[in-house]
């Protein structure tokens, strides 16, 4: 019997490297993946990195119509002057999962020097942000600032024609749409319109007696515009050039709650005590959203709503006296809207969590939707 002693060990075997898959491959296999998961995905590999990073990839997402809408929110932080912005991505290492829990977080976006924003002023147009005009050191301002959400970078779009202190934007048809917040309301320029495919500002003619001194926020339905100020609602549709009736639509004022509003599918939605109510164009009054199971006891004093593709997201925060009423938690609600039978509309809670917690200092300026 011959002795283990004498036996040699083997050297270890070098591992097999694993083939490169073609590039090509890649861009598409990771462009039929959600966003919400590429940070996870840049953990694996450099390569995984510079995919996700990649203006290919995101071509490639378009040309596959694999394209969706993501969720971004801009925050403020005084005396910080500088917003910062965060967006919705799928939680790491997520192992367990309870009774309506996301698996979803709101993660800071490392962008230095976001200009100044006002929620009103806040529009998408595709992968694009753009955060036009607003005071800045308390003076006018005709900026117009554009945030890629594909790589997180703002560059400057072309200047508006005059300055404006708080003016309102709307997106028809692809062109922007800005109102209102001038020195001398009577000035031709009181709208004007950019045309994102020719990158330039036009004036819109608007008659004095439809004009708004005070502007405090507006909404597209339909194609059509609708100006909400001065005790009043008043509508424009640019596909006709054409001025609706002043009172026409008086029932649709959003009054005291008109920063927790938004439009999906054509129908404008908005937070009230007591839950959310949807503007029954028709029969023109307010109705209640049912089937929010789990929201129905929603209250705060800073609740937003926001149309994520084609579902409603709703963000509201919440105190804790036990904590000296020094910090409160953003939660975020994702909610499915259908009809019914007799043409009233349902909500369906996917789910809900808690996202964020911020300083009581705070304030909320705005949420909204890119498509990536």
């Amino acid at each position: 019997m011959s002795s283990s002693k004498g036996k040699r060990k083997s050297p270890p075997s070098e591992p097999t490297p694993n083939p490169s898959l073609p590039y090509d491959l890649l861009l598409s296999c990771f462009a039929r993946v959600s966003r919400l998961y590429y940070p996870t995905l840049s953990l694996v590999s450099k390569t995984c990195r510079t995919l996700v990073t990649s203006p290919d990839l995101y071509k490639t997402r378009s040309f596959l119509n694999h394209t969706e809408s993501c969720l971004y929110v801009c925050l403020e932080f005084p005396p910080d002057s500088n917003p910062r912005w965060f967006t919705l991505y799928r939680r790491p290492n997520q192992t367990q999962k309870t009774e309506n829990s996301s698996g979803y977080v709101l993660v800071p976006i490392p962008i230095h020097n976001s200009p100044p924003v006002d929620y009103r002023a806040l529009v998408t147009v595709g992968s694009n942000i753009y955060a036009i005009g607003g005071s800045i050191e308390n003076a006018p301002s005709s900026s117009v600032s554009i945030l890629d959400c594909k790589f997180h970078t703002w560059h400057e779009a072309p200047s508006m024609r005059t300055e404006r202190y708080y003016p309102v934007a709307n997106v028809v048809d692809g062109k922007i749409y800005v109102t209102g917040s001038l020195e001398d309301s009577s000035s031709s320029n009181w709208m004007e319109v950019f045309d994102i495919k020719t990158q330039t500002w036009e004036p819109v003619l608007s008659p004095v007696d439809k004009r708004c001194s005070n502007i405090y926020t507006s909404a597209v339905i339909d194609g059509e515009i609708y100006f909400f100020g001065d005790n009043k609602v008043v509508a424009y549709k640019p596909k006709e050039d054409r001025w609706g009736a002043i009172g026409e639509h008086q029932n649709m004022d959003l009054g005291v709650f008109y920063r927790s509003y938004c439009v999906i599918d054509n129908i404008l939605y908005c937070y009230r005590p007591g839950g959310i109510k949807w503007y029954d164009s028709e029969k023109r009054f307010w109705r209640s959203l049912k089937g929010l199971k789990g929201l129905s006891k929603l209250a705060s004093c800073c609740v937003k709503l926001a149309d994520c593709g084609g579902k409603m997201v709703v963000l509201w925060d919440k105190y804790f006296p036990s904590r000296g009423y020094e910090c409160h938690t953003i939660s975020c609600a994702m909610i499915s809207l259908g009809r019914c039978r007799d043409q009233d509309i349902r909500g369906k809670v996917e789910w809900f969590d808690d996202m964020l917690t911020v300083p009581s200092s705070y304030s909320f300026v705005g949420v909204l939707a890119a498509t990536l």
